[in-house]
């Protein structure tokens, strides 16, 4: 049995796949320490890991953590510098909490960007988690978003990255990584959530990336949930997700408009969104949260924001989807999936009613949708998933001369 520290950004669309890792690591004997914020300790503990928190005065995580929200360079750097004039705080917390504990090795989010200095100054060997997408390289080609490298690397936060970069460096005797390896931070092993098959360019993916497939994990879900209403019926799943769904009333409107009493029964997710002012139609039905892998059971098409987790979910479970990329790694995803022939990706500043219904008939009339989704599922299936990434964690483990 080893000791394993983990470290995760505390949003959703990073918590959820790992929790199958970490429910297998705990089969396998691992005993796992999960740092997160509270709102994530129910689930953390349902995968037999011993949660620890952040704490609430930590203001890193008192703001908004989904940096990839921020599309534009201001934002971006304001995030940026946040973190870095935090970086000795939380890193010190964290040790502290852990002063009494020894670790054999720690896995952390690639997002996380401490992750790679707390790994030096533990002495330990890492492993990544990458589940938003692998390289920044990748997202910037396909102009995801709209901030480039040389635009950080001519910014003023350079200069505070080198003064705090010096001070942690004196103090913790460790190499920081570059400014952008910070928040896309690599470890001994990398674990992407995906395929080969499904990568853009698997040129920028060296030996240490392991590909394990989407995070299908069976988890206890809230399955309150009228599901004798989809029995029998033509379904239609819509979700937006939980980052950029406020970001445009205007979706839901043409939402209701396109799909409104057309003899499907529309399940819509829409996490904290104000629907108050909309006359709800009467085959629509709304929740704040639904329990999506049950609802996908039913499911013949859905309209999706294409992120990560969604797209892999449709594309294993072989259903037809439109994407409406909002942001992030969004527009990636939807038009990878487009590339492949297995989605229609929309422009959500284009967005019409009319659109909307001849993109939805068309993936589900024409039959060569299903055909390149089905080849899509199939690589993900052949992955090995959890068990596989347990599996190069474990010869880490024996190559590194670590307990087992």
């Amino acid at each position: 049995m080893s000791n394993v520290l983990f470290l995760n950004v505390p949003a959703h669309g990073h918590v959820n796949p790992t929790l199958g890792l970490v429910d297998e690591l705990v089969k396998q004997g691992e005993n796992v320490t999960y740092f997160c914020t509270d709102e994530f300790k129910d689930k953390i503990e349902k995968t037999g890991a011993t949660f620890m928190s952040y704490g609430e005065e930590n203001d890193l995580f008192k703001m908004d953590h989904n940096n990839h929200k921020k599309n534009n360079i201001n934002d971006y750097i304001a995030f940026m510098i946040k973190t870095l004039n935090l970086s000795e705080v939380v890193i010190q917390g964290i040790l502290d909490k852990i002063k009494d504990k020894k670790f054999d090795y720690l896995i952390h989010s690639a997002n996380f960007p401490y992750g790679n200095m707390i790994a030096q100054i533990l002495k330990l060997p890492s492993v990544s988690s990458f589940a938003v997408f692998a390289t920044p390289k990748e997202i910037i080609s396909l102009n995801s978003l709209s901030i480039s490298k040389e635009q950080i690397l001519n910014n003023q936060v350079i200069d505070i990255y080198k003064k705090i970069g010096s001070k942690l460096e004196n103090k913790y005797r460790i190499k920081m990584p570059e400014i952008i390896d910070m928040f896309y931070s690599k470890g001994n092993i990398n674990i992407a959530y995906t395929s080969n098959y499904f990568v853009s360019h698997p040129e920028y993916y060296d030996n240490s990336f392991i590909f394990i497939g989407p995070p299908i994990y069976d988890r206890e879900e809230n399955l309150d949930f009228p599901f004798e209403k989809l029995q029998g019926k033509k379904v239609m799943y819509i979700s937006l997700g939980t980052v950029f769904n406020n970001t445009n009333s205007d979706f839901y409107d043409i939402f209701f408009k396109s799909f409104g009493n057309n003899g499907m029964v529309v399940v819509m997710a829409a996490y904290n969104v104000d629907l108050s002012s909309f006359d709800i139609p009467d085959n629509f039905i709304v929740r704040n949260y639904v329990p999506q892998s049950e609802i996908l059971k039913y499911t013949d098409v859905a309209i999706t924001h294409a992120g990560m987790n969604s797209t892999n979910d449709l594309l294993y479970n072989n259903i037809p989807f439109v994407a409406i990329p909002i942001g992030a790694d969004q527009p990636y995803m939807a038009g990878r999936a487009e590339d492949l022939g297995a989605a229609i990706s929309l422009d959500k500043d284009k967005l019409t009613e009319e659109i909307l219904k001849s993109s939805v008939e068309k993936v589900l009339s024409n039959p060569s949708y299903l055909e390149n989704i089905k080849k899509i599922s199939d690589s993900f299936k052949q992955t090995g998933g959890y068990k596989k990434a347990v599996e190069e964690i474990f010869k880490m483990k024996q190559e590194m001369d670590i307990s087992i």
